[in-house]
């Protein structure tokens, strides 16, 4: 936005395409990009190429069909919410809520400004348009997605703040202030169970591997791999892509056979060519645990439990 607002096109397509490149949805803001840029053809031949040529670029040194199948068509399945309705709206209205609550100064402002005035600032009307439309995609409503709708809305509030009496601005700012602290305490002081388990499985995971040895942690938390200091048995960092599973979910569509195209069979085959020494059942009676006799094929017996996970050491 910042290189189409100065005329910048091939830039402003360069940084569309990483953007997209770094996650899809991030393509969103082609949208107001488009309609700095308008009709003409010169213009439009620079946007053009600026994202083609990276995105082309990614997808030719890579695999065209694997680079389609991968940030595209990949999973149907991920974008059904099909049984987890409630759960999704419960989901969607919380991460707003949280939203509204840390926009608490930059929200009156705007609103104030489109009951009395007009800012004209149709770009960045249209930035928060597709960066909410962006949101809304796939209906997962993970807290990070909704980053995308903090740099328009602070704009299109300090437009808003330029016209409107010079008091609203103190207390935009001083509200800003409050909830800056109040989030910062929040992620300083907050137990964090999540990161606390993975360290007490990377714990156990230390004591009973050596060097070298293969581990698989049958999970949703990767980061027990890197706490551990682990050599992974699989390219699978958790059993997300192989059930379908995901934190947007609470159950339904989730298994073996929603895993994604293709990655059951690599998955089996990684496990017969380099069996894991340790093998970690992390899924503690979510909709994603393990067919235990299929993942354990290779020979394991159990070796007990930590913090709820069980243990399963490779039989000589």
């Amino acid at each position: 936005m910042w290189c189409a607002d100065r005329r910048r096109w091939g830039p402003a397509g360069a940084v569309v395409a990483f953007a997209f490149l770094a996650k899809q949805t991030g393509g969103a803001v082609l949208l107001p990009v488009l309609w700095l840029c308008g009709t003409r053809r010169g213009p439009l031949l620079r946007l053009a190429a600026g994202l083609l040529v990276p995105v082309l670029g990614s997808a030719a040194v890579t695999d065209p069909a694997g680079f389609l199948f991968w940030t595209v068509t990949g999973s149907g399945a991920y974008a059904s919410f099909t049984g987890s309705e409630l759960h999704v709206l419960g989901r969607g209205l919380t991460n707003t809520a949280i939203l509204a609550a840390g926009c608490a100064g930059l929200l009156p402002p705007v609103v104030r400004v489109l009951r009395i005035a007009r800012t004209g600032a149709t770009d960045l009307w249209l930035w928060l348009a597709a960066s909410a439309d962006a949101v809304l995609l796939g209906f997962h409503f993970f807290g990070h997605y909704y980053l995308q709708l903090i740099p328009p809305l602070a704009l299109l509030a300090t437009a808003a703040l330029q016209i409107l009496p010079r008091e609203r601005l103190s207390a935009a700012v001083f509200t800003s202030a409050c909830c800056c602290a109040l989030f910062l305490a929040w992620g300083l002081l907050a137990p964090r169970p999540g990161l606390d388990h993975a360290r007490r499985l990377a714990d156990a995971v230390d004591r009973r591997t050596g060097p070298g040895e293969r581990v698989l942690i049958w999970g949703m938390h990767p980061e027990t791999y890197w706490l551990a200091d682990g050599t992974l048995a699989s390219r699978y960092l958790t059993a997300g892509l192989l059930t379908n599973h995901s934190g947007g979910r609470d159950g339904p569509q989730v298994g073996e056979r929603y895993a994604v195209e293709g990655t059951r069979p690599v998955f089996r085959a990684e496990l017969t060519d380099r069996p894991p020494a340790l093998v970690l059942d992390d899924s503690r009676g979510q909709p994603y645990a393990p067919d235990r006799r299929r993942l354990l094929a290779a020979g394991h017996e159990e070796a007990g439990a930590v913090d709820g996970a069980v243990l399963y050491v490779r039989v000589p």
